[in-house]
């Protein structure tokens, strides 16, 4: 099939990438020339295991083209994917869905034949609803059928989860596009992917839903995880107790910093703005989200504790900035609430992640970016554990350490106390 993904960002570059290494004819768009001029010449603007081979290896072969001429595109395209950016809007917490209705009137203008319009864009209920009506001011409605799509990508797992799909989600609310979508998907569904054909709306619910269940799971271990500090219990022993039951699962019970990305956060947030509008209370979902926002104070609050209530002056290291390990994102990431507030107070911070500098910490005061494991924790104080990369998982402290004993903060979890402490350090995790 010809594909058009429009939004060259997380989903749709990701999506329009696999899309083309199924076999169909894709074409990303984007309004940002520089980023198609990268794409073109083989580079990949964002951190995801395997993209790079499959941009290269599919563009090679000419199922994959990278444009910024939207109207052609859409003209040339059975399907059209909308995948452009859905934040949180400035001054509220509901989705700034401008991005999405400003794409919608410019395909209003190329619709020359039959067209699928797919959201994969995150999206409140009744935005299928929206665009229709935009399309329909230019458009006679047989003419095109909008279609809720919603991805369930992980960041560092994109590639897998969009080859092997739990489930594939189709909101379609007639015959014509239900049939194409599904074919679309045929290779993922011949392969045990589960398809689940619902309404429109339903679609779009099922995403805000998905993320704010999973947003409540990371959420509750970390309170318990709390609660394990002060009794003397491992957090790590109630996360398969409880894992273990199959109503529960063990998935997104790992105990550790706020979580962050570019879903949790924001989705939390508009499904109980989406609720509002129709005068619904989410106090659970609510509960979630000021939880979350509370955890990076209560970290802070224990850093202050490890160094005995003297934070100025103390050379304190960062392993790991971005949200979670295998991507370079930065939205929403603990990080950025930690590493100020510790500037704030006077500490000398020095951090290191596998995907480099941040541009969101190159302004603030006393921070500096180390090209190596040994030069981030040379000299520190303190040495703060805060993303899971498989680079730290067997660091030999010891080695690094020969001058000076830091005390390490594991916030992930990923160390054994035993060994860590029997080597001479000082070692807190979380909730053990």
């Amino acid at each position: 099939m010809k594909l058009c993904m429009i939004g060259t960002g997380y989903v749709g570059l990701v999506s329009g990438v696999c899309f083309s290494d199924l076999g169909n004819d894709v074409i990303c768009v984007d309004k940002d020339l520089d980023k198609i001029k990268l794409l073109q010449n083989g580079k990949v603007p964002i951190y995801e295991p395997g993209l790079s081979e499959l941009v290269v290896k599919n563009y090679k072969n000419k199922r994959l083209k990278f444009s910024n001429d939207l109207k052609k595109s859409v003209i040339e395209s059975d399907i059209i994917f909308i995948c452009v950016g859905t934040p949180t809007k400035k001054g509220s917490s509901s989705a700034d869905l401008a991005q999405v209705y400003n794409v919608a009137k410019e395909i209003s203008k190329s619709i020359n034949k039959y067209k699928i319009i797919v959201t994969k864009s995150t999206v409140p209920v009744t935005t299928g609803d929206e665009i229709e009506k935009i399309l329909q001011k230019k458009n006679k409605k047989n003419k095109f059928s909008v279609v809720s799509n919603p991805e369930f990508l992980r960041e560092g797992e994109a590639i897998r989860d969009f080859t092997y799909p739990d489930r594939i989600v189709i909101g379609s609310n007639d015959k014509r596009s239900s049939k194409l979508m599904k074919s679309l998907y045929n290779p993922l569904i011949s392969k045990g992917a589960q398809f689940l054909l619902t309404q429109r709306r339903a679609a779009e619910l099922i995403k805000y839903a998905s993320n704010s269940f999973l947003a409540t799971k990371i959420t509750f271990i970390n309170e318990i995880a709390n609660l394990c500090e002060q009794t003397g219990i491992n957090v790590e022993d109630i996360s398969i107790g409880i894992g273990l039951d199959k109503r529960i699962g063990g998935r997104f019970l790992r105990a550790g910093p706020a979580y962050g990305g570019s879903c949790f956060p924001k989705d939390t947030k508009a499904i109980v703005s989406t609720a509002e509008k129709f005068k619904i209370n989410l106090s659970l979902v609510k509960s979630v989200i000021k939880s979350n926002k509370d955890r990076s104070k209560l970290l802070l609050n224990r850093v202050n504790k490890i160094l005995n209530k003297k934070i100025r002056n103390k050379k304190i290291t960062f392993l790991g900035v971005t949200f979670k390990a295998n991507t370079d994102d930065m939205r929403d990431s603990s990080s950025l609430v930690m590493i100020p507030f510790l500037s704030k107070k006077g500490a000398l911070i020095k951090y290191y992640d596998p995907t480099g500098s941040k541009k969101e910490l190159d302004k603030i005061k006393n921070v500096s970016y180390v090209d190596s494991i040994k030069k981030a924790v040379e000299n520190s104080d303190l040495v703060i554990l805060h993303t899971e990369w498989n680079d730290f998982k067997s660091i030999n402290f010891k080695s690094l350490s020969k001058r000076k004993k830091f005390i390490i903060y594991d916030m992930r979890n990923i160390y054994s106390p035993h060994k860590i402490k029997n080597q001479g350090f000082k070692y807190f995790s979380i909730g053990r």
